[in-house]
């Protein structure tokens, strides 16, 4: 399939290996984070652990739109939900994440209205359907989906559709990255920037991660040979004693991003002054909430929600995983009493997950390290 074979041609990944190869210091280790899960995925799916030195680690990121959401907010989901006048919608990997009360399908099964849309057009549509009734649309995601959802609650301002309201969780990657690199529990040498965000954003917002951290970033595409080649050019950059933005995902990826979507998310939203992340706490003006402008189609101004904090369970370590100071498979209860189809946290829900993308693919290579050994 063009555009799609040859970012996967087992011949190029061998060649870029090899370079890979070349470029790694005698003894030194190097510990690349993965921003985004999508590359998680990719990386797990494709064995391209498989393809670097051993002195080569890669560590998963707080990129996973699903993976950052507190279990509160899913409480306070659930509590507007189960109003008897509202019909809750929401994308498909939100339906299983747990809270304290349970998950959407819990409360589905108690008898509230859910529905899952792949679009908050969606919801607008179901919105334009139920006149009697309260649409509310669970927003979730990074800059990726955030314009998406700012332009549907322009289209329901222009058509005055006034029954159609946002529970707005749309988070930001900049402030995410930036409390990893203040952490003082992980070291690292460059990240794998993520690619979809950076077609909203562009590669300027990450000059400070090389300017201030001297850590060098390539925005990757999601394909093999994509992340293999991202992987060269950090070591180059090393090799060359740099720290800069570099954008390997130029076909995709404009360096300036999508002023017009950014101008549809400025014109909606507004930075909160903080905002709780699922395992990484309180971070300040990380994530969006709707201006005052638009408070009619603002569900946290519609609905008198509790707010209240619920602490993760004990012995999930999503936290840690998104932190990238453990792997999926540290985690105590990783495949035994969390797994996809019982899951405790976030990161085995999301088809973004690091601890799902493991369990899924990663965890076979695993086995097959542990056969080799004995």
């Amino acid at each position: 399939m063009r555009f799609v074979d040859e970012y996967r041609d087992a011949e190029k990944a061998r060649a870029l290996s090899a370079k890979i190869a070349s470029l790694c210091e005698p003894g030194r280790q190097y510990k690349f984070m993965e921003v985004c899960g999508g590359h998680t995925h990719t990386i797990y799916k494709h064995g391209l652990e498989d393809y670097l030195p051993e002195n080569i680690t890669l560590v998963h990121g707080p990129g996973c739109p699903v993976c950052v959401i507190p279990m509160g907010r899913v409480d306070d989901a659930i509590h507007i939900a189960e109003r008897p006048d509202v019909i809750m919608t929401s994308f498909g990997d939100m339906m299983r994440v747990p809270g304290g009360r349970g998950s959407f399908f819990d409360s589905m099964a108690q008898g509230a209205e859910i529905r899952m849309v792949y679009s908050p057009l969606d919801a607008l549509k179901i919105a334009r359907q139920n006149p009697d009734r309260r649409v509310v649309f669970m927003a979730i995601g990074f800059e990726t989906t955030a314009p998406s959802t700012a332009m549907t609650v322009l289209r329901a301002e222009a058509e005055k559709i006034t029954n159609f309201s946002v529970f707005c969780n749309h988070v930001t990657i900049i402030p995410a990255i930036k409390a990893i690199l203040d952490s003082p529990d992980l070291r690292l040498d460059g990240f794998i920037g993520p690619g979809h965000v950076s077609t909203v954003i562009g590669c300027g917002p990450y000059a400070f991660i090389a300017r201030d951290y001297r850590k060098p970033l390539v925005v990757a595409g999601f394909e093999p040979l994509d992340i293999l080649q991202s992987i060269y050019m950090l070591l180059r950059q090393l090799a060359e004693g740099r720290s800069e933005v570099e954008n390997q995902y130029a076909r995709v990826v404009p360096w300036e991003g999508n002023p017009r979507a950014l101008t549809a998310v400025n014109q909606v939203m507004k930075l909160r002054p903080y905002f709780e992340w699922r395992g990484l706490g309180f971070i300040s003006h990380s994530a969006l909430g709707m201006r005052e402008r638009y408070a009619v189609h603002d569900a946290e101004r519609i609905f008198d929600i509790p707010g209240v904090r619920v602490a993760d369970p004990k012995a999930c370590q999503c936290g840690e995983v998104l932190k990238g100071v453990l792997k999926p498979w540290e985690c105590k209860v990783f495949g035994t009493a969390c797994t996809p189809e019982t899951p405790i946290g976030t990161c085995m829900v999301s088809s973004e997950g690091a601890c799902a993308a493991y369990y899924n693919f990663g965890r076979f290579s695993r086995e097959r390290v542990r056969e080799a050994t004995r």
